[in-house]
């Protein structure tokens, strides 16, 4: 077998199941809208995965060592995307925001991941690590891309429904306000964490 799966998907599932940028974004959008209108934007999350690795798959990989500036560029773009996410979510106010403001849809969360540099190093340690050095590359992308997708499409609901049932609990109380803060805090610590401690995707 050209992708050892089993460790594969243990180590995808302590990446892609515990915090992060991705997985704050969809929680604090779960909070926002509640967990049906926030299911096209963890779609788009979802399926914007791909966009990373087949590229790292197929061999790009090679071309961003030699141009470094490209992952440096990508890194404060997410920085600012993630952070604009973050002041919307500070701001808004949860019984409102379901009747007024349009949530975000499924090309919203495509950028999602694609803008994430550590997505990008998760992946590239998972073909690093866990692929035999001379499986056929088109083989070995869709294994990974396989096991991810079905990783992601169990898990990455789970923030967007934790979310929704936490808006519902606090939603018109005096704990509301602290309770969006306190999401865009976690968005933000959790982009600080990936670029300076070693965080999640």
């Amino acid at each position: 077998m050209s992708v050892a799966i089993g460790s594969f998907l243990v180590f995808a599932a302590s990446q892609v199941g515990t915090p992060g940028p991705a997985n704050m974004a969809m929680m604090a959008t779960g909070a926002r809208f509640g967990f049906r209108q926030a299911l096209p934007f963890v779609s788009g999350v979802i399926v914007g995965k791909q966009f990373i690795i087949w590229p790292i798959g197929l061999g790009v990989m090679e071309l961003a060592q030699r141009a470094p500036f490209i992952f440096e560029t990508l890194k404060w773009a997410s920085t600012a995307y993630l952070f604009w996410l973050a002041w919307k979510v500070a701001q808004l106010r949860l019984d409102a925001m379901r009747s007024v403001e349009k949530p975000p849809g499924f090309v919203a969360g495509l950028i999602v991941h694609p803008l994430n540099p550590k997505a990008w190093a998760m992946t590239t340690g998972g073909f690093t690590h866990f692929v035999d050095p001379g499986a056929p590359a088109l083989q070995a992308t869709l294994i990974i891309a396989i096991c991810l997708l079905g990783l992601q499409t169990i898990l990455h609901p789970i923030w967007s429904l934790g979310g929704d049932r936490i808006a519902k609990t606090v939603a018109g109380t005096s704990i509301e306000p602290w309770l969006m803060r306190f999401l865009a805090l976690l968005v933000v610590g959790s982009v600080l964490f990936v670029f300076f401690g070693g965080g999640k995707s």
